[in-house]
């Protein structure tokens, strides 16, 4: 599922694959490419935040990311979906902290709409801290 800049889709049925295509769209919009007029068009206006880190609602979620480093940059790696649930495997790098986040995040979705999310973060470890002796995300450690 595409949206395009001046159309919102308000399905009040989805689709698995149409769920997950929201969400890396949303994702993008926001975390890439800032765009915070258009992703106020993916994330509900009642938007249930259960993040520790975030502050309630889409604008909380909206503060944060004006709040990071412009070099922050998300990428999804696994994504898996079940009914209104999707859950995406990430990576967010260049967010201003000594080791990029590896995320697992929960989004329930609600007519066409990013409504409700939960995550798991961890700090992405090297290869040498890695116990398993393989990457977090993708197929390499980070440099």
């Amino acid at each position: 599922m595409t949206l395009h800049d001046n159309e919102v889709d308000f399905m009040t049925t989805t689709t698995p694959e149409q769920n997950k295509a929201l969400v890396l769209e949303a994702f993008d919009t926001l975390f890439n490419q800032r765009d915070y007029t258009k992703a106020a068009r993916y994330w509900s206006d009642t938007y249930i935040q259960h993040s520790a880190h975030i502050a309630p609602g889409r604008e909380g979620l909206f503060e944060l990311i004006r709040s990071v480093p412009a070099t922050l940059r998300y990428e999804h790696g696994l994504i898996l979906a079940e009914g209104d649930y999707v859950i995406v495997h990430g990576r967010f790098s260049g967010n201003g902290r000594p080791a990029a986040w590896i995320a697992a995040d929960v989004v329930r979705i609600e007519n066409g709409r990013l409504a409700e999310h939960w995550d798991v973060l961890q700090d992405e470890a090297t290869q040498s801290e890695s116990a398993s002796g393989l990457p977090m995300f993708g197929d390499r450690f980070p440099a």
